[in-house]
């Protein structure tokens, strides 16, 4: 197994710097329908941020070249500023609740990513997450790269440097950000899942995908998202169809602990759900706080929903034969 995944890293990682955009226009000119790229930005409160990448990703990859066709920001319920920010700075923004009303939507990064897909149209789909500070084009010209010149390839994810810059660790500190991947996420693939062990980044929020095979997966509606779209879709299609490309650095606000116990949590319900497929003792997460009585407890449900793969919805079957 180990010689397996260490060929995979050989063929299968790359630096955003290995596809030029020239390359890129004439690979999407060969094949302009199904080369077609779909960007979303799944956002809730993030009116600070989301204005710049969405004028980045407008300038870079639409204006200056036409590597991507629609930019959709999906609001999962912001009480800020984040839906007229995203709109002003260009691109067409939906509400989570809007999409597909029949179905009421549940809180998470999961449901919003998945109710994406009904409106859209490209044949490649990049999820950028809304949080991202110091913006570079690269994060959606690197990772959609693989998929627009190579036919074989299927699901893409962005690998970087993650510095913790939140007071917890000096100012730049390299490598220390991804405290869930760390003792979460790379032991569960590692021992479960060996063969996806290669990925640097496992649970970062930016990758492309081709729609014919996020159409046959299940998403899970919480956090648990990145990690139970990966681990299917090596099933699904074999590792040799993923690929990872390093973007550089990812600056981003970060969680404080309890939020990181909770999607901790959620992550390890996704794994284990896919390991047994079968129910949890308690899908509850008991984590404690001091005030001046002593430690307080609160309780929370941990996401044990997902929603179906899309191909089984009317509604979207329905659009997409239109």
């Amino acid at each position: 197994m180990l010689e397996e995944v260490d060929s995979w890293l050989t063929r299968r990682s790359w630096a955003a710097s290995d596809r030029p955009l020239d390359r890129l226009l004439a690979a999407r000119d060969r094949d302009p329908r199904g080369s077609s790229v779909s960007v979303v930005l799944p956002a809730l409160n993030e009116e600070a941020t989301v204005g710049e990448i969405v004028r980045v990703i407008r300038r870079e990859l639409m204006e200056k070249v036409p590597l991507v066709d629609e930019l959709v920001v999906i609001d999962s319920g912001s009480t800020d500023a984040t839906s007229a920010v995203a709109r002003a700075a260009g691109a067409r923004v939906v509400h989570r609740d809007a999409i597909l009303p029949r179905l009421p939507a549940v809180p998470g990064k999961g449901e919003v990513l998945w109710r994406s897909l009904f409106v859209t149209s490209g044949e490649i789909v990049c999820f950028v997450d809304a949080d991202l500070k110091d913006f570079s084009a690269d994060f959606v010209s690197g990772i959609i790269g693989p998929l627009l010149t190579d036919p074989g390839i299927q699901f893409v994810k962005a690998m970087y440097d993650r510095p913790l810059e939140d007071g917890h660790a000096p100012a730049g500190t390299p490598a220390q950000g991804g405290r869930v991947t760390e003792l979460v996420a790379r032991p569960l693939l590692n021992l479960h899942w060996p063969k996806l062990a290669g990925f640097v980044q496992p649970l970062g929020g930016e990758y492309a995908v081709r729609r014919r095979l996020l159409e046959q997966l299940a998403f899970p509606v919480g956090y648990g998202v990145e990690l139970g779209l990966l681990v299917d879709a090596l099933h699904t299609v074999g590792l040799d169809a993923l690929a990872q490309v390093d973007v550089g650095v990812r600056r981003h606000r970060h969680q404080d602990g309890q939020a990181l116990g909770r999607m901790a949590a959620t992550i390890y319900r996704t794994a284990q759900l896919r390991l047994s497929r079968g129910h949890l003792v308690r899908p509850m997460l008991t984590q404690f706080e001091r005030d001046e009585d002593g430690f307080r407890p609160h309780t929370y449900v941990v996401d044990t929903e997902e929603r179906p793969p899309v191909r089984e919805i009317a509604e979207y079957t329905t659009r997409r034969a239109a």
